[in-house]
């Protein structure tokens, strides 16, 4: 299925879907944070993706890396939940969901990075060297909310 990502765009199509999904900063014993290039768009993303039903969020998010990255992880904390309804995303099959992605700082307990059929590069950056790669804006807004370090969660 292929989609197309608009972020505060006036010719963006209206919402009519919104599903519950979840992405991971994870970081290393060095403080550099994982990133995955994405096969469907080329653009450097933290792992994440959408909750099935029968799985808690943390389950899903644990879920997703894997899957993406190889890696095992745990959730540690909320970093901020983004619920933008000027951030759509729309399918060919006629879904245009509004983001709605809770974003977990997750600990490695496990496992061996690895790229999968949804990524084609799996790395970790140190944070200044993110400035310089194809990041989409929203996931920009996740790792600068992260490397703020605030104790509670932001909520945008």
């Amino acid at each position: 299925m292929t989609r197309i990502d608009y972020y505060h765009q006036a010719d963006a199509p209206k919402a009519n879907s919104l599903v519950p999904g979840a992405s991971a900063i994870v970081a290393d014993n060095e403080g550099r944070i994982l990133l995955q290039r994405r096969s469907d768009n080329g653009r450097w993303a933290l792992p994440g993706g959408v909750m099935d039903i029968g799985e808690s969020i943390a389950q899903a998010i644990a879920r997703e890396v894997q899957e993406e990255t190889g890696l095992t992880v745990e959730p540690e904390r909320i970093v901020g939940v983004y619920t933008d309804p000027g951030h759509v995303f729309a399918y060919n099959d006629g879904e245009v969901r509004q983001q709605f992605s809770i974003c977990f700082a997750c600990r490695i307990v496990g496992g061996d990075l690895r790229p999968s059929r949804e990524s084609i590069q799996v790395k970790f950056f140190p944070a200044a060297e993110i400035d310089g790669l194809n990041v989409h804006p929203s996931i920009r807004l996740r790792i600068e909310d992260y490397l703020k370090g605030k104790p509670g969660a932001f909520i945008r």
